[in-house]
């Protein structure tokens, strides 16, 4: 596809890197020279330096023959704009980045009367993931597939944990029940799970079936299930006000802590049950506002220094349940060693859903991406297909698939009815299905076989 993307930042950079990396064809926007300069030297991409809501720049960048324009500038009013002046200058789809809460609620109108394809909101999504961790803090991570009927839920294998030392296929002797292993994480290497594959302490482990069976085996192998009554944020920006929106009647009690003033009165003023404290947040603070008593710390700031160095403070007091927010992505392995828990990447997260629209309508030969998640970052990808009439794999049992390596078919969803798939089992036309793979960038459900 010819893309073009309006907004050289961390996030059309990370975008930039990924869609071209994916075979299309991207052409990059930005006022600023050194930043354009910056992607163009990284990528395989043209760059414009200019204003991208001003027709004369679009033409230039080629927005007569480009297929999709992406808006991510910092400012919303700007993306918009983009995306206005695109639809008439060229035929091409846009998607629009809107992370203003005040704009949340006008999405849907905002979709209808500009033609827009997509509005993504990165923050909003980031606030729904903390919020799914906070209600459920066994888990590292959790994702949805299947229209909410499958869970993919990361879990950290501590000292004491009862699969250490266990293979894959023994676990399902010993604690028999409907779900799967998907991958182990182990230091910077990543698997995909077989029967043989033995756990270590340390390890972490997706976990994959409907969330009720998920949760119950986890009580079965003494996952301490805590339950969170506080959290404790630190940072008041938009993704705070989108977490205490979510967290509003969950019965999770909520303080903030923002150095703004004005953030802070806005916050108040919003939100009447959320206890907001003015300040800065060094540890004579922290430890004042109870961070030792409180079941969850959440780092939230808009500096990953100051992110990481909070949460490693808050690790000192066992217990508690960590999220942080991380904008770079550059630095993932050494985040990873630091040991954080939940890893929050709103970049990351605004990628994979665009890049899970790029590939559907791209027009797949039997099948289209309906959903995309990195798993592990860059080594593997979970991806959901709608299966189309007379696709090759229909009507075959999967043990007679020619699989690659490093594939594994996660689960089917045939009208509502979740499979958790056998040897003998069969994909049909118009399943769901959900692939776990260390194959980055599949484009049609075909791509896994040899």
């Amino acid at each position: 596809m010819r893309i073009i993307i309006v907004g050289c930042g961390r996030v059309g950079l990370n975008l930039a890197g990924k869609l071209n990396a994916d075979g299309n064809d991207v052409t990059v926007v930005d006022m600023q020279a050194s930043k354009v300069e910056d992607v163009t030297s990284r990528f395989d991409v043209l760059g414009i330096v200019g204003n991208g809501a001003m027709h004369t720049v679009l033409r230039e960048a080629g927005i007569q023959t480009a297929d999709l324009l992406i808006a991510v500038t910092n400012s919303d009013e700007m993306n918009l704009l983009c995306c206005v002046v695109a639809k008439k200058e060229g035929k091409c789809k846009t998607i629009a980045r809107v992370k203003n809460p005040e704009y949340s609620k006008e999405v849907g109108y905002l979709k209808e009367q500009l033609g827009l394809e997509m509005v993504i909101n990165p923050e909003y999504e980031a606030a729904r993931k903390i919020a799914r961790v906070l209600r459920f803090p066994a888990a590292l991570k959790i994702e949805r597939f299947a229209k909410g009927k499958v869970e993919i839920i990361n879990i950290k294998l501590n000292n004491g944990n009862k699969l250490i030392g266990l293979s894959v296929q023994e676990m399902m002797a010993k604690y028999p029940s409907e779900i799967l292993v998907g991958t182990i994480e182990r230091g910077e290497e990543a698997f995909i799970a077989d029967g043989n594959f033995v756990f270590a302490e340390k390890d972490i482990v997706s976990l994959i079936g409907q969330p009720k069976f998920v949760h119950d085996f986890l009580k079965r192998i003494d996952k301490q299930e805590r339950v969170i009554k506080n959290a404790l944020i630190v940072g008041g920006d938009i993704i705070t006000h989108y977490l205490c929106e979510l967290l509003e009647n969950s019965g999770i009690a909520l303080k903030v802590i923002e150095k703004e003033y004005k953030t802070c009165e806005e916050l108040s003023i919003r939100w009447d049950k959320v206890d907001v404290i003015c300040g800065k947040s060094n540890k004579e603070l922290l430890l004042e506002e109870g961070i030792e008593n409180t079941d969850a710390f959440v780092a939230l700031t808009n500096f990953d220094e100051e992110n990481i160095l909070l949460s490693l403070f808050a690790k000192e007091f066992e217990g508690e349940k960590l999220v942080t927010k991380i904008k770079r992505t550059d630095f993932d392995t050494i985040i990873n060693r630091l040991d954080l828990e939940t890893v929050i990447c709103p970049i990351n997260i605004a990628s994979d859903i665009i890049l899970r629209y790029v590939r559907a309508a791209r027009n797949a030969r039997g099948s289209n991406v309906e959903s995309l998640y990195n798993l592990i970052q860059d080594k593997v990808e979970v991806s959901e297909f709608l299966v189309k009439e007379n696709s090759p794999m229909s009507g075959i049992a999967l043990k007679d698939l020619n699989l690659k390596k490093d594939v594994l078919i996660a689960a089917i969803n045939r009208g509502g009815e979740l499979i958790l798939p056998r040897g003998n089992d069969v994909i049909c036309a118009n399943d769901m299905v959900v692939i776990i793979s260390k194959h980055l960038g599949l484009q049609d459900i075909t791509d896994v076989l040899q």
